[in-house]
């Protein structure tokens, strides 16, 4: 999208605003639509004051502030104010149009975690279902579906294994994760089934002379693409009838959530996920409190 200047016909009442937004536009190259937000926020809360932007104090900000929660403005989009305001008045004192920053010291809202997208357990077997697996191909994205699942890799984890990094006799893959950390992640009997008949029956036909150490090969005999894959989930998604927004994270997600829903220990899912910090696995057990609030609220006589 090509960046515009904003429209020099609509122009706010109090210059200062213009001023900002016009050295956001040359210097930052801030798109028009953002530059608009920018300015719907700025010109709310000068209609707010009984004083000139320039000459507002701590306290009107924080009484904004106030009745803007009063009124049911969510976190994000409060969060998002005290930045534009933030940067307004460094704005201002940088050109010495006020003495003091009466945003110093003004702490945003904490907006939380954002809960991953995950699938039910129906959907993901609707979708591990879809691939046609009477072509060399379809036997490929079968395996790795059941394995993505299986394991809670990241796609580009999944698309970078190599043919050496996996023992089916003992039930393990090696991955090469973020960082180059290698772990060793188990992988249940149904996912290895359907990778040792992939192994068997079709990864000959689709492995390269010339690139043999993919685990799984393109359909040009080449180390697939994380796009490429990302397509085959879309597709496959649409063909098992799923209609929610998939990530390329759904089935990590989903394997994460499924597991503590059944009771696993979060240190064991941590160590399977790859994450260095225990603190990014326990918004899994998030997701797993909405759960339980959700059955309760649906089953119990009084929920």
């Amino acid at each position: 999208m090509v960046t515009r200047r904003p429209n020099s016909t609509n122009r706010s009442a109090d210059p200062l605003i213009d001023r900002y937004l016009d050295e956001l536009w040359s210097v930052r190259g801030l798109r028009a639509n953002t530059l608009a937000a920018y300015r719907r926020d700025l010109e709310a809360f000068a209609a707010a004051l009984d004083r000139p932007l320039a000459n507002a104090r701590r306290a009107d900000i924080l009484d904004y502030l106030g009745d803007r929660q009063a009124r049911g403005f969510t976190a994000r989009s409060t969060a998002r104010l005290v930045s534009v305001l933030k940067g307004f008045y460094r704005h201002l004192v940088a050109r010495e149009a006020v003495a003091t920053d009466p945003t110093t010291n003004l702490s945003a809202p904490k907006l939380g975690r954002t809960l991953p997208a995950s699938l039910s357990e129906g959907d993901v077997e609707a979708l591990l279902a879809a691939p046609d697996t009477t072509t060399a191909l379809g036997l490929r994205d079968r395996a790795m579906l059941e394995l993505l699942y299986a394991t809670g890799l990241r796609v580009s984890e999944l698309v970078g294994l190599r043919a050496t990094g996996v023992n089916v006799r003992q039930g393990v893959v090696r991955v090469v994760g973020k960082g180059g950390r290698e772990r060793l992640v188990p992988v249940g009997e149904e996912a290895l089934t359907w990778l040792d008949e992939y192994l068997r029956a079709a990864r000959p036909h689709l492995a390269a002379r010339n690139a043999p150490a993919a685990l799984f090969p393109s359909r040009r005999g080449r180390t697939m693409t994380r796009q490429t894959f990302w397509h085959g989930i879309k597709r496959y998604a649409r063909k098992a009838g799923i209609q929610r927004h998939l990530s390329p994270h759904t089935l990590r997600h989903a394997f994460a959530t499924h597991l503590i829903n059944h009771g696993a220990d979060l240190r064991a899912v941590q160590m399977m996920l790859g994450h260095a910090d225990l603190s990014t696995t326990q918004i899994y057990t998030h997701v797993a409190q909405q759960r339980l609030k959700a059955l309760h609220s649906r089953h119990h006589p009084r929920g």
